[in-house]
């Protein structure tokens, strides 16, 4: 700490910081909440941060705050970190300004002022203030009235002991696996404890982002731990049960697998969703519209957001009915629930897509083309047909070779040679699909149609197959395979781009895995016995080669300081 007397001084102190280092200026006559202070000052996810009399920035900023200080007049008015935030902006480099609410951050012109101040200091509990901003604005109705209550005070405990969000987040991967672990028993106590630890492994996850906002605790590790584990968690789930239900005579992989492939491509529509709009302009639609009327009536916020099964719903759902019911009837209520959530999310943003005229900028179709994973065969066909492409209806080819694909391998004995051909044509229309910049009204679409094509492909091969092992290999290539695509969501959501085309290559993209399963089935025909060998070999290369570079990357410099809000409500 550097006391400096005006901004020559202010100036001299700041160039004896190293430039990779964190730098803050702060106004000596600076009243308001400590909690203010550290929303400015520590928040390791923006390079430059200022509240009123107070600026911080990191090393990716400390190039423009070097030209701020360096053209900053003395002669101008207000307080010096203010002024300097205002030369940062200049520069074009952003400068984030935390939402303060009741909180106070001001730097008094006079004595009057300063009483003022002081007493709107005293006047508000920031310890409060500072838990409830711990929990997310927006979030579930189980999670934001039986968890957030008491969950943000064990976060506010876990503060005060030294403990990390990734601390937290590695004790609730743990308890999930536990229970797991006891549900796999296929006795009635195991389900009862299982259904116990979820719960609670549902609150060490809220709990873990809770403590991440409340000490601002935000690191690169932690984004990927946090963008991860709970899908490693609720898959070790479905797995346990489908283990103990086979304990019991009772075999529910494919509804487990089922479950998991409805899961996946719910979230794939939100995200496609969500990144084609991200920065559309001109986006307005009636359905948008009577959505924003609707949230001025609070109960049908609550029930839209009920209705669609989010994470804590789903788990409360699934922790009740394992330890009162059968693993089959856990399932059959979670693939109903996922599939009417499914429903009713991907009908309203179709209409939305309809009936609203937007624009979408060449960040959103690079962000789409991304998630639709194409590999090497799609990409030639891509290439080839560049510059004549757009002639074709993006979305649908995308839809026609998706049907294709999945009533074939629905409907095609196992190992019928015909299933390599649609295979390919599989291929070719996926190229069709990502000729052209993504940048239709539906073109968001593509994504999870490909997701559910490939998905159920392999869960459909597998069920067809009819030979032991062969669902429990299918579940393990699609969860290698919904891993990466989490993995490639997460990346672009913290604004670093999708995972290196290399990697996308090696592992085929989704059409490459389509057509190698429909020459795997057709090859090993007569010898069915082998397929579940075939597939547990593809599981394991694609996650040996997806984990090892998604952890490189992860916990990489480069990786973003962020901590996953969970799932899209």
């Amino acid at each position: 700490m550097r006391p400096a007397a005006g901004p020559q001084d202010a100036a001299a102190a700041l160039a004896g910081v190293p430039a990779d280092q964190r730098v803050a200026v702060v106004d000596s006559a600076f009243v308001g909440h400590v909690h203010a202070l550290r929303l400015a000052l520590t928040d390791p996810r923006f390079d430059a941060c200022a509240v009123t009399g107070a600026l911080s920035v990191q090393a990716g900023a400390r190039e423009a705050l070097d030209k701020a200080v360096a053209t900053e007049g003395a002669h101008e008015s207000g307080p010096y970190a203010d002024r300097l935030a205002a030369a940062v902006e200049a520069t074009g480099t952003a400068v984030q300004r935390p939402e303060l609410g009741s909180l106070v951050a001001a730097v008094p012109a006079d004595a009057d002022e300063r009483a003022a101040a002081s007493a709107a200091v005293a006047a508000v509990d920031e310890e409060a203030v500072r838990l409830r901003s711990a929990v997310k604005s927006r979030d579930g109705f189980f999670t934001t009235f039986c968890i957030s209550p008491y969950s943000r005070y064990i976060a506010r405990w876990c503060a005060r002991r030294g403990l990390t969000p990734n601390q937290v987040t590695t004790a609730s991967l743990i308890t999930a696996l536990i229970a797991a672990g006891c549900a796999a028993t296929g006795e009635r106590w195991g389900y009862v404890a299982a259904g116990v630890l979820l719960i609670v492994s549902f609150v060490l996850d809220c709990t873990d982002g809770q403590l991440a906002r409340y000490s601002l605790q935000y690191s690169t590790m932690g984004a990927w731990l946090d963008a991860t584990f709970d899908r490693a968690k609720e898959y070790s789930f479905y797995a346990g049960l489908a283990l103990g239900a086979a304990r019991n005579g009772d075999d529910v992989w494919g509804l487990a697998l089922g479950a998991m492939i409805l899961m996946t491509c719910r979230h794939v529509v939100d995200f496609s969703f969500n990144e084609a709009n991200h920065d559309a302009t001109a986006n307005t639609s009636p359905t948008a519209a009577l959505s924003d009327r609707l949230d001025s009536v609070g109960w049908t916020v609550w029930v839209r957001r009920m209705i669609i099964l989010p994470i804590g719903e789903r788990w409360a759902m699934i922790a009740v009915l394992t330890a009162f019911t059968t693993p089959r009837i856990v399932f059959y209520a979670l693939i109903a629930g996922c599939a009417f959530g499914a429903l009713y999310t991907t009908a309203g943003r179709v209409l939305r897509s309809l009936t609203r005229t937007a624009r979408r900028t060449d960040r959103a179709a690079q962000a789409l083309a991304d998630l639709a994973d194409s590999g090497p065969i799609a990409e030639l066909q891509a290439r080839l047909l560049r510059g004549r492409a757009g002639s074709f209806g993006s979305v649908y080819a995308a839809a026609v070779g998706a049907a294709l694909m999945t009533a074939a391998a629905l409907y095609l004995p196992f190992g019928d040679p015909w299933l390599i051909a649609v295979a390919v044509a599989y291929a070719v229309t996926a190229g069709l699909a990502v000729a052209a910049p993504l940048k239709g009204a539906l073109d968001w679409l593509i994504p999870p149609l490909f997701r559910a094509a490939e998905y159920v492909t392999v869960l459909a091969l597998a069920a067809r197959a009819d030979v032991p092992g062969a669902l429990p290999a299918a579940f393990g290539l699609i969860a290698a395979v919904a891993y990466h695509h989490y993995d490639t969501v997460y990346r672009i959501r913290g604004g670093t781009g999708a995972p290196p085309h290399w990697l996308v290559r090696t592992i085929g993209g989704h059409e490459g895995r389509v057509l190698l399963a429909a020459v795997l089935a057709a090859v090993l025909a007569d010898r069915a016995s082998d397929f579940p060998v075939a597939l547990t070999a593809l599981a394991v290369f694609v996650a040996l080669v997806v984990l090892v570079e998604s952890i490189r990357f992860w916990v990489s410099s480069g990786a973003p300081a962020v901590h996953d809000e969970g799932e899209p409500a």
